[in-house]
């Protein structure tokens, strides 16, 4: 159990310099002058701080256009709402401007979703899921409020986005306290992974979140209920490997009549010593009623009678008992 735990914390901890190197990097396709949106779930506008330094003028000029042309959408979407609140509630016109919102802030909807990636769902499944935050969002927008849309949107979506994870994202249902301690023990993986350089023990986790060593390590077991394993993929990183099916255990064809036997067990032990041997012989020496009637010195008839009462006794016991 122990070497188990190590192997899942070093997991997490890898898991989460990948993810923080990804959040490190300037932009999928490398370019220093990459729009960047602030974190989700702050009160803060998501909007172009500064861009880099760059060394020639032309990179100066696209960053410029960069920020003109956001200036521009946010300018746009204002337009939008302002146009969307005076409109009546039945008036056609509303389903085309909120067409238009929502594919005006379709790239903040993919830059939300990636944040979400390479955690067991696809990036096409979140994105839609973040479409549908994205589209809440618009339809409680207050513009007389003064702030920007994108910094009631991006909670929004996030939430939305969490709440698929938790609710769908599970492969085997768990009790919401345990879904809660995950997310805990994922942070203070985290958190302890940055101070430390290393993978945390299960004790640090226990000392960090002040709860028990057992309590972490419930939280640690229940993250395999997350995703599942399909029994027809291989049973190692092999292609060639066999599959996980392959190495289960097959179905006993004996274990239908255990049931059966210990049923059979006290009516055995209370029928009388020759038609218990009667019993005997024929099912267990294979013996025939013949050879049984000269075992027992009397005729084949009068073996017959004993065997066939003895089996109806034994049958309706086991229909009285049941």
């Amino acid at each position: 159990m122990t070497g188990e735990i190590e192997v899942a914390l070093t997991e997490e901890f890898e898991t989460t310099v990948a993810e923080q190197a990804e959040d490190l990097a300037v932009g999928e396709t490398g370019d220093p002058a990459v729009i960047d949106f602030q974190q989700a779930g702050e009160d803060e506008a998501v909007d172009i701080e500064a861009l880099v330094e760059s060394d020639g003028e032309s990179e100066v000029t696209l960053g410029s256009a960069k920020i003109q042309h956001a200036a521009r959408e946010r300018g746009r979407a204002r337009e939008l709402f302002a146009k969307l609140t005076a409109l009546p509630q039945d008036d056609p016109e509303r389903q085309r401007i909120r067409g238009e919102l929502v594919e005006l802030h379709l790239p903040l909807v993919e830059y939300l979703a990636r944040r979400f990636r390479n955690r067991g769902e696809w990036l096409d499944d979140l994105t839609q899921v973040a479409t549908i935050g994205l589209i809440k969002s618009i339809d409680r927008f207050d513009l007389s409020r003064g702030v920007e849309f994108s910094t009631y949107a991006t909670p929004t979506i996030v939430g939305e986005i969490k709440r698929h994870f938790r609710d769908k994202g599970w492969a085997v249902r768990v009790p919401r306290r345990l879904q809660e301690l995950k997310l805990a023990l994922t942070k203070a993986i985290s958190d302890l992974a940055q101070r430390l350089g290393r993978a945390p023990t299960v004790a640090e986790l226990a000392a960090h979140l002040q709860m028990s060593e057992e309590e972490v390590l419930e939280g640690l077991e229940s993250a395999n209920a997350y995703s599942t394993v399909s029994l027809d993929a291989p049973d190692s990183g092999d292609e060639d490997a066999p599959a996980v099916a392959e190495s289960l255990g097959m179905l006993d064809e004996a274990l239908e009549g255990v049931e059966y036997r210990e049923s059979l067990k006290p009516l055995l032990e209370r029928l009388p010593p020759r038609e218990k041997r009667i019993l005997m012989l024929r099912f267990f020496g294979n013996m025939a009623q013949s050879q049984i009637a000269t075992e027992l010195g009397i005729s084949q008839m009068h073996v017959s009678r004993l065997l066939a009462r003895t089996l109806t006794q034994l049958r309706e016991g086991l229909t009285t008992d049941e």
